[in-house]
């Protein structure tokens, strides 16, 4: 029994080291990333994707199960914001991809993860669902335009 005790406690030591590399290349990547995207440059507004836009995007509800069946997006996938690294594998990054929640907010952390990542086809609706929805849904771009004035 001491023999397993001192050889737990022994890797452990050993692996600490490695796993403070590891946080450190995180940290590392996650501050270069910071540095260098551009302000807004991950984020769209339901007004400026026009309905024949949606068609050509992977669209992620981020929310849950529940709010997802209650409504979304036509054509979106849901993969809860926490799971979306361990689901990356069914985002592709050879096409635009919108992910959004209720505001915003969950789905900035989850596109910040996925820029992380790698993935740099992606934007986050601004302000999320329940914007999305007020600014007139697939048609906000359609009401947007129409408000412009004429010259």
């Amino acid at each position: 029994m001491r023999k397993l005790l001192i050889a737990l406690t022994l890797s452990t030591i050993a692996l600490t080291p490695a796993m403070a590399d590891n946080k450190a290349i995180t940290v590392d990547e996650m501050a270069g990333y910071l540095e260098f995207v551009d302000y807004g440059g991950g984020t769209i507004f339901a007004e400026q994707i026009p309905a024949e836009e949606y068609k050509k995007m992977f669209v992620i509800d981020a929310r849950d199960k529940a709010q997802f069946d209650k409504s979304h997006i036509p054509g979106a996938v849901n993969i809860e914001w926490r799971q979306v690294l361990a689901q990356k594998d069914k985002i592709p990054k050879d096409k635009p991809v919108l992910i959004y929640c209720n505001t915003g907010s969950l789905s900035a952390q989850a596109g910040f993860a996925l820029r992380v990542a790698g993935y740099e086809n992606l934007r986050i609706l601004q302000g999320g669902y329940e914007e999305w929805k007020t600014k007139g849904g697939m048609n906000a771009y359609k009401k947007a335009v129409n408000k412009q004035p004429k010259h």
